[in-house]
């Protein structure tokens, strides 16, 4: 591949083979003195006097992506960020080929000429790239600069391609027009494919040893709901025993995932359409009250020696984990009378089962228990403090500040990310826990 020397090296060596085909065709015949080659932009191309000099200039005018290389080495990072290869830029060079008479004929004398040396060079050869480019012994001045040798330009995979390059008359015009140039006899000309690639360290796999090959069925599982063991009515907390109903849940070597964390030594029982889980008494870390995916994972056994891989996944089905919770009001609450009505200022103490992450939102709602016939029942509710008073990613107990709140017995609910920790019921049939007294 070549450096970033190619660009201009390119330009020289196209420069050389205009000067030497101009002196092999002996122009100079025709236009009665030396015709000199620039790679000047138009509009810097000197015209003393009343005469345009015989004169070829080729101007670099865009730079436009190959195609046809322009994604090879793609990706070149890996998923930690590491370089994995070097990709290659892989440019198509664009030039104006422009002729400059003094006298009549002259300018299309030049550029007929320099057209058919194009014409019969088609490819420029890596013997001709390395002759215009390499400087000559001393005393001999060099005819491009000394640099341009270290572009290994003649030793890119693809070898240079000079094709004419059909540009319509609109074109043509916004093109002089934006050169703020007078218009001269122009031809254009596409250089075809410039490959420029960086030297830097790359991290490389080693090739493969062995290959095993493994023909499976497509055969991915369905899980077509998750509930609780009781029934699809009854919440679900820790310690709960999870019913995964579906179809082709069985399989040899199986994983299953609860927030994307593994439980499967959680599974008491495995059938086809149904997996019977038993959820920890203590949850494991990350596993959070509120919504949790689940998911099941056939893992297909491969390689020399065989390991665990990914086989078959299935959906992705979803419940509700409730908070659990224990409550108790801290010490030192304030008093006041309102109307006759004690009001209490303070702060509740919960601890939680599972933890509460720090970025989880929580609210404490209190409602009346057993409010007298002739009035509605208080009910309140209040927020955590913000990240939940911790600087840990989670914790198990949060301090909640409540005040404007009327004496008496309360119903406690949190409510983590929405989901909402479940109350009691005594045998009468009403809500009778957990209770605070405030």
């Amino acid at each position: 591949m070549s450096t970033a020397l190619a660009v201009p090296a390119v330009t020289a060596v196209l420069k050389v083979l205009l000067e030497d085909g101009m002196k092999a065709l002996h122009v100079s015949d025709i236009v009665g003195g030396d015709v000199s080659v620039s790679t000047l932009p138009p509009d810097r191309v000197s015209t003393p006097g009343a005469e345009d000099p015989s004169q070829l200039n080729l101007f670099l005018y865009q730079v436009t992506p190959n195609q046809g290389w322009r994604n090879v080495g793609l990706p070149s990072r890996n998923p930690q960020g590491e370089r994995i290869s070097n990709p290659p830029l892989a440019l198509n060079l664009h030039y104006l080929l422009t002729a400059y008479g003094a006298k009549d004929f002259f300018a299309e004398t030049l550029l007929g000429n320099a057209m058919q040396l194009l014409h019969e060079t088609p490819t420029l050869t890596r013997e001709a790239i390395r002759k215009a480019l390499t400087p000559p012994p001393p005393p001999s001045e060099p005819r491009v600069p000394a640099a341009l040798a270290g572009s290994n330009l003649a030793d890119q995979v693809e070898q240079l391609k000079i094709t004419l390059d059909i540009m319509s008359t609109e074109e043509i015009s916004k093109l002089w027009s934006a050169l703020q140039a007078h218009y001269r006899p122009t031809a254009a000309y596409q250089v075809t494919v410039v490959l420029i690639e960086g030297n830097h360290s790359t991290k490389t796999s080693l090739p493969v040893l062995d290959r095993n090959a493994y023909v499976l069925p497509f055969d991915n599982p369905v899980i077509e709901k998750v509930t609780a063991a009781e029934g699809e009515d009854t919440p679900i907390t820790v310690n709960s025993k999870l019913h995964i109903v579906g179809k082709g849940l069985r399989a040899d070597k199986m994983q299953i995932l609860i927030g994307g964390i593994d439980l499967s030594s959680a599974m008491t029982k495995v059938g086809d359409s149904k997996i019977e889980l038993q959820l920890p008494v203590l949850p494991p870390a990350g596993l959070y009250a509120g919504v949790q995916p689940v998911q099941l994972i056939h893992q297909l056994m491969m390689g020399t020696p065989e390991t665990a891989h990914y086989g078959f996944t299935s959906n992705l089905a979803a419940f509700v984990l409730r908070p659990t919770i224990v409550a108790a009001p801290l010490p030192g609450a304030s008093s006041s009378v309102v109307d006759g009505v004690t009001i209490k200022e303070g702060e509740i103490r919960i601890d939680f089962t599972p933890k509460v992450a720090k970025r989880q939102r929580v609210v404490l709602l209190l409602n009346e228990l057993a409010p007298p016939p002739n009035r509605s029942a208080r009910a309140y509710s209040f927020s955590a403090p913000e990240g939940n008073g911790v600087t840990n990613t989670d914790t198990a107990s949060i301090i909640i500040h409540y005040k404007t709140v009327a004496a008496g017995d309360y119903l406690v609910r949190v409510q983590v990310d929405g989901a909402e920790s479940t109350l009691g019921v005594d045998s009468g049939g009403k809500y009778s826990s957990p209770k605070l007294t405030i």
